[in-house]
């Protein structure tokens, strides 16, 4: 450690705190900076944005010793690996290392990583494991200059309906009050679009609110990402948060946990234009494909394709949900993509992405965006691209289907990228296999419609496997074309 260091002088803040919180209020997340005049959010502990560090006179990573030698990223990574009693004794060091060891992200990712039991929610992931409610100390850190530690907070109180505003003509997703059976096959199965009515006689709309559901499941566990919870502390968590990307409540077994009914007379079924269901086929071994969904603002799902090739409905119950999607063919800004398609790499959070590239997405061809509001339903086609945000607390239900449209893309997935399947039980160990048995015996006439689609595939392949041999022998021609689209129409 450097020779000066800079003490905590409050080295039993966290054993004797009593107050949630931290010492900045709500009035005083905006400042002027003194450095640059502009108007930014203030951190509580007054940490700036590295740029700030250009015209400074001091520095409050040079008191770090080794630890101010590390780029901010990879010393929070580095923490990470410290248990809670270490990184309250790095936090007691100076103050450079304060603002890093009670970066409450680090304590929530320990929390995560070490809990095998649910942990109360007390307002912050440091008070929640530790627990006991903290108050961190007003500790003097705006001679530090970090946009790791910044960028989160920022990221955190962005508005996010300037986002949602303004939507180009051409972008806009298409609202439409109902839709048929027929009309969808004919015209909208490769659309995404908005139902304005179809739902508003759900009997779930009249009584889900967070009042009613709190009163009925308030004691039943529900999965939000990497925890389980019961509804009472996921709400808690949910109304009183300061996390990026605040934990999704995203639950499969939900119809179970809440003994509702699901079709006609039930608390719910599916808008008429979605009935076609092929996957239905497979019963009692259908991978996951109905969840409720319930988060607060800011919460909500970076850009990904929905599993195993399948459309999707999602009904927003409360609240309003913006969306932002793009079709196979277009990878979205600021997304990367391995070449199976397999691993997909964006910024860590909704808003980071929003920031930085909703711009340019915006300007991308094939761009469609939108609000879906309470009692409207979105769909969202097989292949597409998506990313959704909850603009206000809210509530939804989702479900995945296969219409026969989209049978080849479903069938192709199972065959093709089973490493990529999703939501089978483990002891199903071939879905392509039982779900080409299952479609022979219901609809045999479609099963043999798409053994012929592979047939050609198969002899397309040999005739241009054929091409390129030849081309190799001769010294110049090659059969084939630069449109994996073909490949795709084919299989």
């Amino acid at each position: 450690m450097a020779s000066v260091v800079q003490t905590v002088k409050a080295g039993s803040f966290l054993r004797d705190a009593v107050s949630i919180g931290t010492a900045a209020t709500s009035s005083e997340l905006i400042h002027d900076a003194e450095t640059s005049g502009e108007s930014l959010q203030r951190h509580p502990l007054g940490v700036r944005p590295s740029g700030n560090a250009l015209t400074a006179d001091q520095d409050l990573s040079l008191s770090m010793g080794v630890f101010g030698q590390i780029p901010d990223s990879l010393l929070l990574l580095l923490l990470e690996f410290l248990d809670q009693d270490a990184l309250l004794k790095l936090s007691q060091t100076c103050r450079g290392l304060f603002a890093f060891a009670t970066h409450d992200q680090i304590w929530r990712e320990l929390t995560l990583r070490e809990i095998d039991s649910e942990v109360l929610w007390r307002g912050s992931w440091m008070s929640s494991l530790l627990k006991r409610s903290t108050r961190l100390p007003d500790i003097d850190c705006r001679h530090l200059y970090s946009d790791a530690l910044y960028r989160p907070f920022q990221c955190t109180y962005v508005p996010l309906e300037p986002f949602a505003l303004n939507v180009p003509n051409h972008n806009q997703i298409p609202m439409l009050k109902d839709l048929s059976l027929d009309e969808f096959a004919r015209n909208w199965s490769d659309k995404p679009f908005v139902l304005t009515e179809p739902v508003r006689g759900w009997s779930v709309f009249k009584e889900w609110d967070e009042k009613e559901l709190l009163e009925r499941y308030g004691q039943v566990k529900f999965r939000a990402e990497a925890v389980d919870w019961t509804l009472t502390n996921y709400v808690e968590y949910m109304n009183n948060n300061r996390d990026e990307s605040p934990l999704y409540l995203f639950d499969r077994g939900f119809v179970d946990k809440m003994d509702i009914e699901v079709g006609v007379n039930g608390a719910y079924r599916s808008p008429e234009c979605f009935n076609e269901d092929l996957f239905i086929l497979l019963g009692e071994h259908r991978p996951d494909h109905r969840w409720l969904i319930i988060g607060p603002e800011r919460s909500g799902s970076t850009f990904h394709k929905d599993p195993n090739a399948t459309s999707a409905w999602n009904a927003v119950i409360r609240g309003s949900k913006y969306w932002i999607m793009f079709p196979n063919s277009v990878t979205p800004p600021g997304v990367y993509v391995s070449d199976d398609q397999s691993e997909v790499t964006s910024p860590l959070s909704i808003a980071e992405w929003l920031l930085n590239f909703h711009e340019e997405a915006r300007q991308t061809p094939g761009c469609i965006e939108g609000i879906c509001h309470a009692g409207e339903v979105l769909h969202v086609p097989s292949g597409w691209w998506h990313l959704v945000v909850n603009l206000e607390p809210a509530i939804a239900i989702t479900q995945n289907f296969v219409p026969k449209s989209h049978l080849r893309s479903a069938i192709n997935f199972l065959k093709n990228k089973p490493d990529q399947v999703s939501g089978f039980r483990s002891t199903i160990q071939d879905p392509y296999a039982l779900f080409m048995e299952r479609l022979q015996d219901a609809h045999p006439d479609l099963y043999e419609s798409m053994q012929a689609n592979v047939e050609k595939k198969r002899k397309w392949e040999e005739v241009v496997a054929a091409g390129d041999e030849g081309g190799a022998d001769r010294g110049g021609f090659s059969f084939g074309f630069g449109d994996d689209g073909l490949e795709e129409e084919l299989s």
